[in-house]
């Protein structure tokens, strides 16, 4: 049995508690009078995504009328074993608004809005937007072309319920999203077309919900895979069948999880680039900056797309 440690305080190392700070917007609502003629600021809905992921599409629908912060944000970090700061307590506290994803991935969220709570609050749930039970496996739930479009109609409504003058305004910008997700969701109907059935490994079911949508055959065992999302060590057997996969040129692509890597990680890795078996890394928060939800997910279609039929490794985006 491998063992690997898992030192405490290491940011890209499993176990390893990763404090994030948040900066704490301005709300600048009526701090002074106002000169004759002179516009007035809106007054900005505080927003919160447990996910920059999520944050990022609460600010697209919410545009200029909210003021948004993201808890988790740090590509270095791994978000199973994340541990909230003081000032993300006091953000969230203020929050009117806030989206996190559900399955226990970001439980440390239901912690502290319990321990600060507030009637005007409201918190989007995306297990529960997409009616999954508590036992569903794989919480990447993000990756799966079909969530997001779900989500970000229930923040449009909730925005439009705390402010229903920019209800119009938000449902704009709704649609505007819906239309900036078909170059993605082009992308991988014609790689389903194209390429149904490529077999693919991979160490966590980060990507898997995409991977399916690709039509893609994931071979490495699910029992493997949360054995590594859950920080175990996999079985002896799963090892070898997983590097077995490289070895004997099984798989024509590695989607590796290049936000929480360890020693063990790294070497399976490295088994599948001296196989030369193309390597695509894959993230479980938005990589920044430069990236909107859509554009990344575009961009994970398009590395796995280059991996197949050019046989690239794109290992960070």
């Amino acid at each position: 049995m491998i063992r690997r440690s898992r030192p405490c305080g290491a940011p890209t190392q499993r176990g390893g508690a990763v404090t994030a700070v948040l900066a704490l917007g301005l709300l600048l609502a009526g701090a002074a009078p106002v000169a004759a003629g002179a516009s007035t600021k809106p007054v900005l809905i505080r927003v919160i995504g447990a996910e920059n992921q999520y944050a990022n599409v609460l600010a697209q629908i919410g545009g200029k009328y909210v003021s948004v912060e993201a808890v988790l944000k740090n590509p270095t970090t791994d978000p199973h074993t994340f541990e909230a700061s003081p000032s993300v307590a006091e953000e969230v506290s203020r929050a009117q608004l806030i989206v996190q994803n559900g399955l226990g991935y970001d439980g440390f969220m239901n912690d502290i809005e319990s321990a600060s709570p507030n009637s005007k609050r409201t918190v989007i749930v995306v297990q529960h937007v997409l009616d999954l039970p508590d036992s569903t496996a794989n919480p990447h739930l993000w990756y799966k072309p079909t969530t997001m479009p779900k989500v970000a109609a229930v923040m449009a409504k909730d925005l439009a319920r705390i402010d229903p003058a920019r209800r119009t305004y938000f449902l704009a910008n709704l649609a505007t999203f819906r239309a900036s997700m078909r170059p993605w969701l082009h992308a991988v109907a014609t790689f389903k077309a194209k390429y149904h059935g490529t077999p693919v490994a991979v160490t966590e079911p980060v990507a898997d919900y995409l991977l399916v949508a690709m039509g893609a055959k994931i071979l490495t065992p699910f029992v493997f895979q949360a054995d590594i999302m859950n920080g175990v060590d996999p079985s002896p057997e799963d090892i070898a069948l997983e590097e077995g996969y490289f070895t004997k040129h099984q798989v024509r692509v590695f989607c590796y999880n290049e936000q929480v890597v360890d020693a063990f990680t790294a070497s399976i890795r490295q088994t599948a680039e001296s196989a030369h078996v193309p390597v695509v890394g894959v993230y479980e928060t938005m990589p920044t900056p430069g990236f909107t939800y859509q554009r990344w997910m575009l961009a994970e279609v398009n590395a796995i797309t280059a991996a197949v039929a050019r046989h690239h490794s794109t290992e960070k985006l």
